[in-house]
């Protein structure tokens, strides 16, 4: 294994890949990235979808195959998307049985539609869950008000949730309250607690790409001084929230019938200006029992060129707690900073989603644009 990833994995952290595509899978290259110990889990989402069957040939002999049967957009998209999700959890099934189910873990999201829809995001992911019929998959459920209630119902029915687009630790608490509570609802309905994991995905560089916006605009000394540094903040103090969770009752009664934790994972990992370090979303997030999905770019840079220098959490929570206080102290709304952030989050994946039904659906009349 490379070094650098070598120093991730000693420190705790399991490097997950942000990406799939038919060729990733029949080139052998992610059995590959999983033999060698370079990534241990994948994650994906609609716009990783819309570009992989934009610039991906493979696909074109099921989709000959799915114009024949006379199928819709929509159901050629799930066919596509859940047939590659079960491959990569093939893929992945030796991790997963070498971690007793902690990594080996590929994740599909729900229609994002439907974020602000309890019930139709709920029949999305038993839809999901049926359909790709893999232990070590789970199925992305966005973190809005309407998704709380989805994940912890899909937590009691046995389902593995991947809690995306989480931007604020005060939503990260009302997660962790529904997976507790879905945790619960399992273990008085009998089942085994066991075979039940969560993530929970904090997006990291969209929070710099915003707060940067609106310090450039102060256009002071003290703003500048700030830029780059909010995202890596905010992702700390989910962490001290974490392990808050860890010394809760609640969650040491579950942990001793067989839980595991709802580890933070952190997702949007490329950077995005150029004048960063494109590791720092990496190397600044190191701590024990954390995920990081990285984009094939940005694991290629820390393969290259990253440096762990050991837990860079932990050691910083007054750090974090001070650039609060100094974005507060600018007059920074954070809390409108996050809504923007979740309703822009959606939006983007709503966006890729009907692009991606709308090539299909233009594939499947046998025009290529």
């Amino acid at each position: 294994m490379n070094r650098t990833l070598k120093g991730l994995a000693d420190e705790g952290v399991s490097v997950w890949l942000d990406d799939l595509s038919r060729h990733l899978l029949r080139s052998g290259e992610l059995a590959e990235l999983t033999r060698s110990g370079t990534v241990v889990g994948l994650t994906t989402n609609p716009t990783i979808f819309h570009n992989a069957l934009g610039q991906d040939a493979e696909y074109e002999e099921e989709l000959q195959v799915l114009r024949g049967r006379g199928v819709s957009a929509l159901e050629a998209v799930r066919t596509l998307t859940t047939g590659d999700v079960r491959s990569a959890c093939d893929v992945l099934w030796p991790v997963y049985r070498e971690t007793g189910g902690r990594d080996g873990r590929v994740s599909i999201e729900v229609d994002p539609r439907w974020a602000h829809d309890t019930g139709r995001t709920l029949e999305e992911a038993r839809q999901l869950w049926r359909l790709i019929d893999r232990p070590n998959v789970m199925i992305k459920i966005p973190a809005t008000v309407e998704g709380l209630p989805a994940i912890t119902t899909c937590l009691a029915e046995g389902i593995s949730v991947n809690v995306t687009l989480i931007f604020s630790v005060r939503r990260y608490h009302q997660v962790i309250d529904a997976f507790l509570a879905g945790l619960e609802q399992a273990r008085a309905a009998g089942r085994s607690l066991t075979e039940i994991v969560a993530v929970a995905s904090f997006f990291i560089s969209r929070v710099d790409t915003e707060v940067d916006r609106r310090l450039d605009a102060l256009a002071t000394s003290e703003a500048a001084a700030l830029r780059g540094r909010a995202a890596i903040a905010n992702a700390r103090l989910a962490y001290l929230r974490y392990e808050n969770m860890l010394h809760d009752p609640r969650w040491l009664e579950l942990a001793a019938a067989g839980a595991s934790p709802l580890r933070p994972l952190w997702a949007s990992t490329g950077v995005k200006d150029p004048a960063y370090a494109d590791t720092r979303y990496v190397t600044e997030l190191v701590a024990p029992g954390t995920v990081n999905t990285m984009p094939a770019a940005t694991l290629d840079a820390v393969i290259s060129h990253g440096t762990v220098l050991g837990d860079r959490i932990r050691p910083n929570y007054d750090d974090a707690w001070e650039v609060f206080a100094q974005l507060g102290e600018l007059g920074i709304d954070f809390d409108d900073v996050l809504e923007q952030l979740e309703r822009e989050g959606i939006a983007k994946f709503q966006t890729s989603w009907q692009a991606l039904i709308e090539d299909v659906d233009r594939l499947l009349s046998g025009v290529r644009s």
